[in-house]
């Protein structure tokens, strides 16, 4: 299936089809970008109390509005949000590079068990080579790692990165990921589009040292791109060695290159690609596996002049290479005051309806918190009320699993013929890499729906109220892995007969 070859009304037709019934499994994440302060925490104040309510408030309403994963921006520049030996505590948490909570405690696990207790995943959003925010404004302490080690680094513009070219550099960030993924439960790594930093006018990037130094035959573009290849295939390696069935995610800009560079590129006219100015060619990182998941910010509107979301669309559905793509929406532009297309409220509905009728694409992630803070264009309500209203697995991830995970074993009673409880019995020895389990429900003429989901470190009990209109109502038991694969149902019936129920 081709989108140019299909009407945007065709396309909406059938992905009202697809929407009925049961929710099919969707990657319904959000960005919460620590960087700045732009969403969380709210301001650079050492107040853990505030710090804790806030990421609950955050918590709470991206679960309210249907989503099911949060993407936290937990290194935004050679820092922590997490006790490290490796890299200082952040000053947009504590308002002081290097200074820890107080009173202490784990941002990170703090919000890594408030999300998994909602059913949620957990991805940590890493940048790989900011190293200072601003060279001029930012706190930077004494034992962070452009103080220890000055020469893996470059000065750009106003910020300080560390030098893709520098081997030893490389290696620091791999070991930072190495640590993340030992000693947290982290449900995948995330990168955004920031490899090489993006041009600035009439400067060039200050690598010409490095590359003269490599002894490389490489152009110094190609020896650019082979170094961001290093560190991809270097996280990859040790994430599967350490943990495997943790995912290792990109969210790159939206244009890999334009058709009028390579014949393979998107009919675009970007002024900026991964590939020419980034020097990140995340097809090859996808053709060789070494990701498993992409997030291209389609942050334009449909039918923009030269960056169309639904030819971007139909350009990445086209080069998924059998791993997953979720559309990263700019729903942050109906917030900028010249921007009239965003005030329409039917672009994200729109959009989500172009990216559900086509294929191999598993979802989307929205950019970010703050705007669904303040429920631009109500779209809080479009998700809630319609298009997330029914609940949604993360889609599975095959190629990582080492197989469905067992049948559960549940007991279902019934309470004065108005109430059902199932409760699940977990087996110790068939438990372990499971993250829930989840009730489907079917009663009356309804269709099939997911009615709870149940984290494996919660109550393993539901209750549920009966209809009294009803006759029949079924439910099945699954369990879902870590890389979202789901159990075999065990399924329970209950029929009325005399105003008695009984359980099958």
């Amino acid at each position: 299936m081709r989108l140019k070859h299909t009407s945007l009304l065709s396309l909406w037709i059938l992905s009202a089809v697809i929407c009925l019934g049961q929710a099919s499994p969707e990657f319904r994440g959000v960005w919460i970008a620590t960087v700045n302060n732009i969403d969380w925490p709210q301001a650079r104040s050492n107040d853990p109390a505030r710090q804790k309510a806030d990421f609950i408030r955050l918590a709470d309403l991206h679960k309210q509005n249907g989503m099911n994963v949060l993407v936290v921006q937990i290194r935004p520049a050679g820092d922590a949000f997490y006790p490290s030996t490796l890299e200082p505590w952040s000053e947009f948490l504590t308002g002081k590079q290097g200074e820890a909570p107080n009173p202490y405690y784990d941002p990170l696990q703090f919000m890594i068990e408030e999300t998994h207790k909602r059913g949620m995943e957990f991805h940590a959003w890493l940048n790989p080579y900011r190293a200072v925010f601003n060279i001029n404004t930012s706190s930077v302490a004494s034992n962070h790692i452009t103080k220890k080690n000055p020469e893996w680094f470059l000065t750009y513009g106003d910020k300080k990165y560390f030098d893709p070219g520098n081997k030893k550099a490389q290696a620091f960030v791999v070991s930072v990921v190495k640590d993340i993924v030992k000693r947290y439960a982290v449900d995948a790594i995330h990168m955004d589009d920031y490899f090489y930093p993006y041009k600035i006018a009439g400067k060039e990037f200050p690598d010409d040292a490095g590359y003269q130094a490599s002894g490389t035959t490489l152009s110094k573009d190609d020896w650019r791109r082979s170094n961001c290849d290093s560190i991809i295939v270097a996280i990859h390696r040790v994430m599967r060695a350490e943990r495997p069935e943790c995912r290792f995610g990109i969210s790159p800009f939206s244009v890999w290159r334009n058709k009028s560079k390579d014949p393979e590129g998107s009919d675009s006219k970007a002024g900026v690609t991964n590939y020419d100015d980034l020097y990140a060619d995340i097809l090859l990182w996808m053709k060789m596996g070494w990701i498993d998941y992409v997030t291209p910010q389609l942050y334009l509107e449909i039918g923009h002049d030269k960056i169309a979301y639904e030819k971007l669309l139909e350009w990445w559905s086209r080069h998924s290479y059998g791993k997953h793509v979720y559309v990263g929406h700019g729903i942050y532009r109906a917030g900028e005051g010249n921007s009239v297309k965003w005030k329409n409220p039917n672009e994200i509905p729109n959009q989500i309806k172009l990216l559900r009728a086509t294929p191999n694409i598993q979802g989307s992630l929205y950019f970010s918190s703050k705007s669904f803070e303040k429920n631009l264009n109500g779209w809080n309500d479009s998700l809630r009320n319609n298009y997330y209203k029914e609940p949604a697995l993360v889609p599975a991830t095959p190629w990582l699993s080492k197989g469905k995970p067992t049948t559960p074993q549940a007991t279902v009673t019934t309470s004065g013929n108005k109430q059902v409880s199932i409760e699940i019995q977990p087996d110790a020895k068939k438990t372990a890499g499971l993250k829930y389990y989840v009730i489907y429900k079917q009663s009356g003429g309804a269709d099939k729906k997911i009615a709870a989901m149940l984290p494996v470190s919660q109550p393993l009990k539901w209750t549920d109220q009966l209809n009294e209109n009803d006759q029949s109502v079924r439910y099945w038991i699954t369990a879902v892995n870590q890389t979202n694969e789901e159990s075999t149902p065990r399924e329970k019936k209950l029929t009325k007969s005399s105003a008695t129920w009984s359980i099958q």
